[in-house]
Parts: structure tokens; C-alpha cells; sequence
């Protein structure tokens, strides 16, 4: 896990989870001079790997810091091979967080900003029900529970010290350099494969384009109206499975090859084999409601869910793995 150090808007930034998808974006498009603090040790002389767990000296790292954006953690993983997961988790995601926010506070860090996870609010979304940031938390897996934690944690260090506190929780996050699930469905719909998903008409799904995601970062730096507020975040259009494949191969200029299958029959197949989630992520709902969000930032996510899976399949077009 990476961090950088840069200036933006008059204000020092401490970014961890620099190498991450989200981290990296947010680097390649923010304003202001990068000033590098740690990076990869295996590319450049003198670069540093940086671990982040409950044992990390920030000291004299934070001292010039106004603004954490924390975007480092132990990611949701399938098949998990670790023989107790939940605390593997909560030692980076937990643990991490906590000990980098106290000690923030302590150095007079303004605000921290926590990128968590719409998976605190549930894995599935009741119809015409979305998720929202006042919904009681139903964590369910120990990705989702560590990510919760930690939010607590840090509401209460907030508490105590009056360093505010800025909570994001996205559903999925797709775009450029995308990995895990969605790489795989852009993979097997440019090769033309037919899949078993052609009945999944009538669930809806959110999702939030990384440069939307990104921008709401960035105007959750300085907006007074962000302390202390817990924000979820989409492209503000809902979509079923099946039209999102559709979509997605229209942008990648392939026919698609969908033919039906009962959605009791796929997820009961998916349970068969072991992989009962996947069945869950396709065909039940995961609706979020942004209207917080817009109403207390006077934010709207720049670009459509159209142009994000466009420049997402363009970018698949020319990708060599």
C-alpha cells in the first residue's frame, strides 16, 4: 500500500492507497504539484513500500498534512484462503485506519476522509427501496463488517478530538484499468461467449464511474457542508444486468449472445458450485440513493453512465494483459 503527498487547493494531501485503482485515478487527474513520498520499491532507487496497519509510525509524515484521503485497505477478495478472515480484514482496514486517524488528530490533521463501501448498507437493495446514508448498517461479510468498524472508529476519534470526519461509500467502481469481476464480463462478452443471463431483465444495480467518484473526492476536500456527513455515490441511472451487458457490447462493438435462464434456476446453481455471491451480484438489486449527497454538496456526478462504460470498453479495446 502507497501513500502521496501532494498540494491541492492551498491545502497539504495525504493519499494512501496511492497504487490502487481509485488512488491512482484520483493522482492522475487531480490539480497541483505531486510531490512523492513513498512509492513502489521495486520500480525506482530509493522508493519505499509502505505498509498500513495498526503499527505504522506516521510520524513526521503528518506534520504538513490538512486533508487525509484514506484509500487504502484489504479489498473484498472471492476465495478468501486466510483461516480467519475477518481479522486479516480488520488489521488493515480496521486497525489501520484507527491508528492513522489518532495519530492525525494528534498532529492537527483537519479532515479525514474515509473511502468505505455501499456493502455496510447491505449486499442486496429491497425494490423501489435504495440504500441511504441514514439506513441502519447490515454489514454481511467481513469485508463489509471491517469497513463498517471502521467507520465507527473513526466517528468516535473524531468525536473526542474535533477532526471531521468525511465517510464515501460506492457500489461497484468501474473504468479505465478495471480489474475482478468486471474486466471478466468485458472479456468474455469481446470474445463473444454466450451467457446465461438473458432473463435477468428486472433487477437494478448501481454503479459510479471512477472519474465520478474522483471528482467527489476532490469537492469533498474543501466543502464545509462535507464535515462530519456520510455520502453514497453513483452515476444517478440504475441498471439491470442484461442491459448492461448490452450496453457494454455495443461499446465494445460486439454482438451479444445472451440466451435465458430462470433467475431461482442461476442462483441455485451458483449455491450448487459454492459460489452462491455470484448469483446475488447478478440478479438481486443494489439501488443506492444519492440525493444527500447531491443536495448537501450541490453535486452531480459529471459524466453519464453512458460515457463511463464507453471510455471503459475503449479503454478494454487496446488492453494487453
Amino acid at each position: 500500500m502507497l501513500y502521496r503527498f501532494f498540494i491541492i487547493l492551498n491545502m497539504a494531501i495525504l493519499l494512501t492507497g496511492a497504487s490502487g485503482f481509485v488512488g491512482s485515478r484520483l493522482i492522475d487527474v487531480i490539480d497541483g504539484d505531486l510531490i512523492p513520498v513513498v512509492r513502489r520499491a521495486s520500480n525506482l532507487e530509493g522508493e519505499v513500500l509502505k505498509t498500513i496497519d495498526g503499527a505504522t509510525n506516521w510520524a513526521g509524515v503528518l506534520e504538513r498534512v490538512d486533508v487525509i484521503i484514506h484509500c487504502a485497505a484489504r479489498v473484498h477478495v472471492m476465495n478468501d484462503d486466510v483461516q480467519v478472515p475477518l481479522a486479516a480484514f480488520r488489521a488493515v482496514n480496521v486497525e489501520g485506519a484507527e491508528n492513522l486517524a489518532r495519530q492525525a488528530a494528534r498532529a492537527g490533521v483537519k479532515r479525514f476522509i474515509l473511502l468505505s463501501s455501499i456493502k455496510v448498507n447491505g449486499e442486496c437493495s429491497l425494490e423501489n427501496a435504495p440504500f441511504s446514508e441514514q439506513d441502519e448498517a447490515n454489514p454481511q461479510d467481513p469485508y463489509a463488517i471491517s469497513k463498517y468498524e471502521a467507520e465507527e472508529s473513526l466517528k468516535e476519534i473524531c468525536a473526542e478530538t474535533g477532526m471531521e470526519f468525511v465517510i464515501i461509500r460506492p457500489p461497484l467502481v468501474y473504468g479505465a484499468k478495471v480489474k475482478a469481476n468486471f474486466r471478466s464480463m468485458l472479456k468474455w462478452l469481446s470474445f463473444g461467449v454466450p451467457l446465461p443471463l438473458g432473463a435477468i431483465k428486472h433487477n437494478k444495480r448501481s454503479l459510479v464511474y471512477v472519474d465520478n467518484l474522483v471528482d467527489l473526492i476532490k469537492v469533498c476536500i474543501e466543502h464545509p457542508a462535507a464535515a462530519n456527513q456520510t455520502f453514497l455515490v453513483s452515476d444517478d441511472e440504475d441498471i439491470s444486468t442484461e442491459e448492461l451487458l448490452r450496453r457494454n457490447s455495443r461499446a465494445l462493438g460486439k454482438k451479444l449472445h445472451l440466451f435465458p435462464v430462470p433467475e431461482g434456476l442461476f442462483n441455485l446453481v451458483g449455491k450448487l458450485v459454492g459460489r452462491g455471491d455470484i448469483g446475488r451480484r447478478l440478479a438481486d438489486s443494489l439501488q443506492v440513493d444519492i440525493s444527500h449527497t447531491k443536495m448537501t454538496l450541490n453535486w452531480k456526478p459529471p459524466h453519464s453512465l453512458e460515457y463511463g462504460l464507453k471510455e471503459t470498453s475503449d479503454w478494454f479495446k487496446n488492453f494487453k494483459p
